[in-house]
């Protein structure tokens, strides 16, 4: 046993040596050998989960956890357990592990105020870091400050809320671009494109001053400011220096699957319908493992808009491929058509979706959507072969008595009586009662052929039967049609002496003739249209426009008007146009949590672009020691 117990105590020297050397390896090795010496040694078994997650083995560090939690008890590995799931992106589970313990310690807060950031949950992260900032003290600061900051950033971005000033000093290039990436979520974009060249700037003498790094590091480094740069430039209309730029990143090949995925992105925005082949090679960088977790939601939600939309220009379908989701698939890309102003298009497209192709909603639309096209052709179509299903597959239920009530009136509405005479005589074949349809078909019938109205007309029933016996007299004498017939208003001196009367009528002036023009000649006729105002009259031309404003004259001395259109910044071509509201730039490094920019508008029929987003510290990995600690 003495041999065993010395055996021991030089394992731990070794694991601690290990620890201290961040040979992590060689301490679980020596940690497992000394977990067969002495079984369930808490000590150990805490040492050998440390030693799995600095190597990054997180599955297997949870599984020792499970394997050991009589031992461990409930506290001791709760940050480890959190951080596990965090990194395995289970954040939902991280947050309930967190959430399970009573107090928190400050390396648990910073960890919850990662999970808070990957959830979206931006105000009660922002609350998380401003209270570390105020209650503690070590060489973390800087981290937990870059962090707020990109909270900030996000909330300025997604939520649209205005920032605090958190007296946020940017000494780092990461606080510079993430004071880069609130700006862009205000519209400053002057102002966030120079801030950006200052982070530019802190980055590179920051990263210079290691002798370790070499260029190709730096360049790597600066990929995701360069492609935030980009991305304003091209909210500002300067499409080409951005696609330069976007190119340039994609050459470095980051290690960020997330920049990589968002810089590709906004070049396919850029390349629009032009450029495809290109765009179809670009897209596969959005599809690349683990973007789904190095993304915001919104991010995720423009590029997958932008693949429906190089789908649909490259005219390849993936509902063909996919049966089991072909119609919500569908449907999309009708909508897409439609926000595109193609109406025949989206009506084509929903025509051919089988689940809902005689769904009356559908029918509804169809009609609607081909009556405001004019095509009342294709209205009829939609309404025959609905016709048709119903006759075939429920006759005569109300669905199918229904739609040829609306197939006859909508035919006769635009005047194709000829064509409504079958669905009419359906119709007063299933109610020969029914006077208002059997008057339809008679006069459609009067179009076509007359004899066939006057034998239909022998069905209409007598004036005789249609009188109901009302008495007239008794409907006129009745107290609901009694006529009163307004007495006129009394002129005053009606009733006044003759005499009076006649001496008023004296008393009246005679009216004098109206004053001519000057320029008067009675034997010339008068204008007919000069009642009618100055616009509706033929001879009006229009106002004459000003020419002065083209005119040698205005401004400086020699000034012309060539050189004033020059500069008026709305005629150029340059002025940028209806982009998507920015968001923050793109992905950052791997330890990054981006965000991401607007969805297009409705009415705009341009793709969304994807900007990338505030850079962030990952959590601390605290070191867990052995006898000696580490």
């Amino acid at each position: 046993m003495a041999s065993g117990g010395g055996s021991v105590a030089s394992l731990w020297t070794e694991v601690n040596r290990c620890g201290q050397n961040g040979d992590f390896t060689r301490a679980l090795k020596a940690v497992n050998r000394i977990l067969h010496e002495v079984k369930d040694e808490v000590t150990a078994v805490h040492c050998k989960i440390v030693c799995l997650v600095q190597n990054g083995s997180f599955k297997e560090a949870l599984n020792v956890m499970n394997m050991y939690s009589k031992v461990l008890g409930s506290d001791l590995v709760v940050f480890e357990k959190a951080y596990c799931e965090y990194r395995l992106n289970r954040v939902e589970s991280a947050l309930k592990t967190i959430e399970s313990v009573s107090e928190q310690t400050d390396k648990l807060k910073e960890l919850y105020g990662q999970v808070l950031y990957r959830m979206e949950r931006y105000e009660e992260c922002k609350a998380v870091y401003t209270d570390l900032i105020r209650n503690s003290q070590d060489e973390y600061e800087e981290e937990r400050k870059t962090n707020l900051s990109a909270v900030v950033a996000a909330m300025s971005t997604w939520e649209k809320a205005s920032p605090d000033d958190l007296g946020l000093s940017e000494t780092t290039y990461e606080l510079s671009y993430n004071a880069a990436c609130t700006l862009i979520g205000q519209g400053k974009l002057t102002e966030a494109l120079n801030k950006l060249q200052e982070a530019e700037e802190l980055c590179r003498v920051s990263l210079s001053e290691d002798s370790d790094m070499t260029e190709e590091d730096i360049e790597s480094e600066l990929a995701v400011i360069h492609s935030q740069m980009a991305y304003v430039m091209q909210l500002q209309g300067r499409t080409d220096e951005a696609l330069q730029l976007y190119n340039q990143v994609i050459k470095l090949k980051p290690s960020d699957v997330g920049l990589l995925a968002v810089t590709a992105n906004n070049i396919i925005t850029i390349n629009k319908d032009q450029n495809v082949f290109d765009s179809k090679k670009k897209v596969k960088l959005t599809n690349a493992e683990g973007v789904e977790f190095k993304l915001a939601k919104k991010q995720l939600q423009a590029i997958e808009f932008n693949k429906a939309l190089l789908a649909m220009y490259t005219n390849q379908h993936f509902s063909d491929k996919h049966p089991d989701s072909a119609s919500g698939i569908k449907l999309t890309m009708a909508q897409l058509y439609l926000t595109q102003g193609h109406v025949t298009k989206a009506c084509d497209i929903l025509r051919s979706i089988e689940d809902f192709k005689h769904k009356q909603g559908m029918i509804s639309a169809l009609v609607t959507m081909y009556s405001h096209e004019e095509d009342i052709d294709s209205a009829i179509d939609v309404f025959s072969q609905a016709i048709q299903y119903y006759q075939s597959e429920q006759p005569g239920s109300p669905a199918h008595l229904a739609l040829v009530r609306e197939a006859a009136d909508f035919k006769l509405k635009y005047g194709r009586k000829k064509e409504a005479i079958s669905d009419l005589e359906q119709l007063w074949k299933q109610n020969t009662n029914d006077i208002h349809t059997l008057a339809q078909l008679i006069s459609a019938y009067s179009l076509v052929d007359q004899d066939k109205a006057k034998s239909l007309s022998k069905h209409l029933p007598s004036p005789e039967s249609m009188s109901f016996n009302v008495d007239v007299d008794e409907l006129e004498n009745s107290h609901g049609a009694n006529y009163i017939r307004k007495k006129a208003a009394k002129v005053p001196g009606d009733n006044l002496p003759k005499d009076l009367a006649q001496g008023d009528e004296k008393k009246k002036k005679k009216k004098k003739k109206g004053k001519m023009p000057k320029n008067f000649d009675p034997t010339s006729k008068p204008d007919p249209e000069r009642w009618l105002p100055m616009r509706e009259r033929t001879c009006y031309r229009g106002r004459k426009k000003g020419k002065k404003k083209e005119q040698v004259g205005k401004g400086t001395q020699g000034a012309t008007a060539g050189a004033t259109s020059d500069l008026d910044a709305s005629k150029t071509a340059s002025s940028p146009p209806n982009s998507p509201r920015p968001g923050s730039a793109q992905a950052t490094a791997s330890t990054s949590a981006p965000t991401a920019s607007n969805m297009v508008p409705p009415r705009q029929q341009k793709p969304a672009t994807a900007g990338p987003g505030a850079r962030k510290k990952a959590p601390q990995k605290k070191k867990k020691g052995g006898k000696g600690g580490w």
